[in-house]
C-alpha cells in the first residue's frame, strides 16, 4: 500500500530494511541510498530494538517555547502606549517583571522580529 502522508525519510528507512531482509549486507545498501554503512546500521539497529517506532523520526530537540503569543501582544501594547523607546534589555526586564517571562535580551530580539513587531521611534518616524 502506498501512502503520500508517510515522510521520505520513513520510506527510505524501510527500503534499507526491507533489502536486508532480503539478504544485502550492510554495504550494498548503503551504495544504493547513498547512506554511510554507519547509519544503514543504526537504522537496522533501531528497526530491532522499537520495531515500527524505530522508523519514525524522533521528537525535535531544543528548548520549549517560553512565551506565548499574548507577552508579543503585551509588548506591542507597551510599545504603542509609552512614549519612550525600549532596548532589547529594557524590554526582557519589563516581560520578566510583568508577566514572569524569563527571556535574554539577544532570544527577545529575535522573536520580536520574527513577530515583525515594531518600536515605538519607528512607528512614528516621519517620511523625508
Amino acid at each position: 500500500m502506498k501512502t503520500a502522508d508517510v515522510p521520505q525519510k520513513v520510506k527510505d528507512r524501510a527500503e534499507v530494511i526491507r533489502s536486508n531482509a532480503h539478504g544485502w549486507y550492510v554495504e550494498k545498501i548503503a551504495a544504493y541510498v547513498h547512506w554511510t554503512p554507519q547509519t544503514i546500521r543504526q537504522v537496522l539497529h533501531r528497526w530491532q530494538k522499537q520495531g515500527l517506532k524505530g522508523l519514525w523520526e524522533l521528537p525535535v530537540r531544543g528548548g520549549k517555547v517560553r512565551w506565548k503569543e499574548e507577552d508579543i501582544v503585551f509588548l506591542e501594547e507597551t510599545l504603542k502606549q509609552e512614549p519612550r523607546t525600549y532596548n532589547s534589555y529594557q524590554l526582557a526586564q519589563k516581560l520578566e517583571r510583568e508577566r514572569r517571562v524569563k527571556l535574554s535580551p539577544d532570544r527577545l530580539r529575535r522573536v520580536v522580529k520574527k513577530k515583525g513587531v515594531g518600536t515605538c521611534q519607528e512607528k512614528n518616524a516621519q517620511p523625508y
